[in-house]
């Protein structure tokens, strides 16, 4: 899925992309991607666009004294940009592509969804914050004011797993599961340890890595073409979806804990004292 430091680098891409250009057409090829009915798409045609935004792991599109286009990639969603469209509308079918959009230089960009769960989510909306999503974000952790008194605020009382604290959209705007893992890593913290049993040193570690981290990310990802994103996400995790290789901090290998749609991974010496933590998953298949 992409987090914060992509979405960031796919706004930036839009930005020098977009901004001062017509938008002629949006076509809609897949009947899922559309949330909203109105203003209708058509609505966005013949706007131009006047600003592009990252709100947490939202896209929004702005046109001139009109409508928003705002996207959220989901899990198995992604954005591509072309220099030129191909001639003629896309034929609606069974491939990943869901929505298109195309400016008055012939150039645009192509929204398309992997796999069977259609989660890719557009919206048309006079305004952001109608949308509920949107609304009910949390603050920005790379926001200018985001400072260590308001993450411990935010996780006094929080009587959940540091791990899900960070994945919540409601509490941090922009971080999911992969980067919860690297924040936690770089933080030498237990996913399963209690938001709100963090000490002031702890919270110290803890805001320390969540602002390096992403702002890491995001200025590995900082020029990086829409295409590539992806793959440079990959290669600068150092724990996710690296199951049983070795830590680069201290060399452990590398654990997992799998859930029913998703998995975490750690290492034990750095996060966990040595102790392996209980994979539920895997505790009922040997019974």
């Amino acid at each position: 899925m992409p987090e914060l430091p992509e979405v960031e680098a796919l706004k930036d891409f839009l930005v020098e992309h977009l901004v001062g250009h017509e938008i002629v057409r949006v076509l809609p090829v897949a009947v899922s991607v559309l949330k909203t009915y109105d203003p209708p798409v058509t609505a966005l045609e013949g706007g131009e666009v006047v600003a592009v935004r990252r709100l947490g792991k939202f896209l929004d599109v702005a046109t001139g004294g009109g409508p928003h286009l705002v996207t959220h990639l989901a899990r198995a969603g992604w954005l591509h940009w072309r220099d030129r469209l191909p001639d003629g509308p896309p034929r609606p079918g069974k491939g990943p592509l869901a929505l298109r959009v195309a400016l008055e230089t012939g150039a645009g960009f192509d929204l398309t969804e992997a796999g069977t769960q259609k989660r890719l989510a557009v919206y048309v909306v006079d305004e952001p914050l109608r949308i509920e999503g949107v609304a009910r974000l949390g603050p920005d952790p790379l926001a200018e004011d985001f400072d260590e008194r308001r993450l411990a605020d935010l996780l006094s009382g929080e009587r959940r797993r540091i791990k899900g604290a960070l994945r919540d959209q409601s509490l941090l705007a922009g971080v999911g599961n992969a980067y919860s893992d690297e924040i936690l890593h770089a933080a030498r913290m237990s996913p399963f340890k209690l938001a709100s049993s963090l000490s002031p040193e702890e919270t110290h570690r803890l805001y320390e890595a969540l602002r390096g981290t992403l702002s890491g990310a995001v200025e590995r990802s900082r020029g990086v073409a829409a295409g590539r994103l992806k793959a440079e996400k990959k290669t600068g995790l150092r724990v996710h979806g690296r199951t049983g290789e070795p830590c680069p901090v201290c060399g452990d290998t590398i654990r997992e804990v799998s859930f029913s749609d998703s998995s975490l991974q750690y290492c034990p010496t750095c996060q966990t004292g040595g102790r392996p933590l209980a994979d539920r998953r895997m505790s009922r298949l040997l019974r």
